[in-house]
């Protein structure tokens, strides 16, 4: 499916978000920088590469992002952006599992995933990779979708998801079927409470949510003890 939809995604993201999605990432990326030690740092279910881009901007100068992905197809459209960014010095590209990581036993300082997590097919082990991934000391930074509280803003968002998003992602990209399982997914996805629980069971600890944007959207984040 997302090798499907590649090529409009990052046109659909920004206008089904109206661009709200760029102050998310900006938050998320001054969150996953803030410590000591963020230099090597993993993007998991990376994309089209946004959230890649943005940390390799503002990470220390010898800092270095990992980008993983399944999507082949979303993966080369990473590649492209990044080497049109003049980028190819701060970011790598692995094709992957976020379920099971190619990587030792903390090699990263920090991981992220924006958008990505309820894509995961059994939450539990990808988050537990995160973790295992992590050196003592590092820190994940996870943005999600989420379903707002206040029930005025849940009736308004939840028209826009299932009525206009479809039509509007399906229109453009040709794929409905694939932003028909943009609502559903985030629908099924844990709650706050539940999700930062399951983020404790995995070994995080510090473990904290803010809602952003009336909690169409929130930032999960934990770290690792030392």
């Amino acid at each position: 499916m997302f090798n499907d939809i590649a090529g409009d995604y990052d046109l659909l993201n920004h206008i089904l978000s109206a661009g709200i999605d760029r102050s998310w990432r900006r938050k998320a990326v001054k969150e996953a920088l803030a410590g000591p030690d963020r230099r090597l740092i993993l993007d998991l279910a990376t994309g089209t590469g946004d959230f890649a881009i943005a940390l390799a901007r503002k990470c220390p100068a010898d800092g270095m992002i990992t980008g993983l992905d399944i999507s082949s197809e979303m993966l080369a459209g990473c590649k492209a952006k990044i080497e049109k960014k003049k980028l190819t010095g701060k970011i790598s590209l692995i094709q992957g599992d976020c379920e099971n990581l190619p990587f030792e036993t903390g090699s990263f300082d920090a991981a992220t995933v924006a958008f990505g997590v309820r894509n995961f097919e059994n939450l539990e082990k990808g988050i537990s990779e995160m973790f295992r991934v992590l050196r003592p000391g590092g820190k994940a930074v996870i943005l999600e979708l989420s379903t707002p509280d206040n029930r005025f803003i849940k009736a308004v968002y939840g028209f826009y998801f299932h009525k206009i998003l479809p039509f509007i992602g399906g229109l453009v990209s040709g794929d409905k079927a694939a932003y028909r399982y943009l609502p559903a997914s985030v629908e099924r996805f844990p709650r706050p409470n539940r999700f930062c629980g399951i983020m404790r069971d995995c070994g995080f600890s510090e473990v904290r949510a803010k809602a952003l944007t009336f909690g169409i959207c929130r930032m999960f984040v934990g770290e690792k003890s030392e």
